[in-house]
């Protein structure tokens, strides 16, 4: 499905499955630009599985200009529990350096907004790098507030597994 947009020459629209290698080679892009390339280890498997398989558990926007893969939006719905609503929790969003400041990203931003009311969502998040200031900046133009009260918890690798263990061996807590 295309998604006219009101930027001429600029269309959204849902990614399918034969867009899995565009979709790896933007994470890629963007974890070099955050200075984290080194971390991406997913695959166009690991890709197709979660994002097109059994168990969808993300959604992706991409982003055309004249016809060029511009940009992406990485996405999936968490819930809250105080609203009773679901949310859309934006993982990733990134337009390449060139076409930035041409509202591409305000536009995809925007459609994301659009379908979380159609959703029925009461949130729409996302995490930005505290040295992204450009970002930070431009977030703020839109309303976003940051959440200061709260701090990002987060167990990966070892000690995610090493929690996990504690469940199989029965473990007292």
């Amino acid at each position: 499905m295309e998604i006219k947009t009101s930027i001429p020459d600029f269309v959204i629209r849902e990614a399918q499955e034969e867009d899995v290698p565009l979709i790896l080679a933007f994470i890629r892009e963007l974890a070099a630009y955050e200075q984290l390339a080194n971390e991406v280890v997913t695959s166009e498997e690991v890709l197709r599985d979660s994002l097109f398989g059994d168990r969808m558990v993300a959604e992706v926007l991409l982003g055309y200009f004249q016809g060029e893969a511009v940009s992406f939006a990485l996405f999936f719905h968490n819930f809250s529990t105080f609203l009773g609503q679901p949310g859309i929790y934006l993982e990733d969003l990134y337009v390449k350096p060139h076409m930035r400041g041409k509202g591409l990203g305000r536009s995809m931003l925007a459609y994301l907004a659009h379908l979380a009311r159609e959703r029925n969502c009461g949130r729409f998040e996302w995490w930005v790098l505290d040295w992204n200031k450009s970002a930070l900046k431009f977030y703020r133009s839109l309303g976003a507030v940051p959440m200061d009260e709260w701090t990002v918890q987060r167990l990966e690798g070892d000690t995610l597994n090493n929690l996990a263990n504690e469940f199989v061996r029965g473990d007292k807590l």
